[in-house]
This record gives structure tokens, sequence and C-alpha cells, in this order.
């Protein structure tokens, strides 16, 4: 049991469990009743999206930029709420296999890669 950090879109692992959105907008294009079947996502939940914001700072593609949007971000996900649902998941990991994830292809400069992070400092088991 664990929490995956995947690439929405993407086809599903094995034991990946439901698929959560964490991005500030749907797929484009795609009829809702689809986006499950398509692999994008189960649910939907914005609240551990960067802000619109943000998502243009990390897109980018200056070292600066990723940093400051790293800085910020993390900053973003220590509002009351964001610490309540990292918190929910952190524990959900322990008792049932789930994943997470954004459209990014690169994942090193995504904010996936820092919600990798931000799971293992609320305790979460994270899939390899």
């Amino acid at each position: 049991m664990a929490v995956h950090i995947v690439r929405l879109g993407t086809p599903r692992g094995a034991k990946e469990g439901i698929r959560i959105g964490t991005v500030r907008r749907p797929p484009r294009g795609v009829p809702k009743s689809e986006f499950a079947s398509r692999n994008f996502y189960d649910v939907w939940l914005p609240n551990l999206a960067p802000t619109d914001e943000l998502v243009k700072l990390a897109l980018s593609g200056d070292a600066h930029d990723w940093k400051v949007f790293v800085r910020r971000y993390r900053a973003e996900m220590k509002a009351p709420q964001a610490v309540h649902l990292l918190d929910t998941l952190a524990a959900l990991s322990h008792r049932t296999d789930f994943s997470v994830g954004c459209y990014c292809e690169n994942e090193a400069h995504c904010h996936r890669s820092i919600l990798r992070e931000l799971f293992k400092e609320h305790g979460a088991k994270v899939a390899r």
C-alpha cells in the first residue's frame, strides 16, 4: 500500500488504485464521463495544484523561475487546508493504494515532484 506519483493520461500501473488529479484544470477536449476511462483521473483534487500564476512560472523553463516556483508552491502547501489534505492522504497511503498526478511530461519540472517530497515529509508511504 502506498501513494503512487503518476503522469495523468498514461496507462495505469498495477496496484495504482484510484487516480486523483491534482491539477488546476480538467483535460481539454475530453468529456467528463471519459476522464477515468482515458486514464486521466477518477476524482479531481485541484486543492493540491499550484495556482495559475505558479503554473506559468514553472512552465517558463528557466532554472531561476523553477527555484522560485518550488519555494512558492511549498509555501502554498503550508496553508491549513493543504496540510490537512496532505496529512489525510499520507495516512491513507498506509491503508490503501492510490495515485496522484499531473499532465506534465517531465516529473522533475512538475509540481508532482514536490508533492512526492511533501508526502514523505507528512509520513506517507510513497511508491517508487
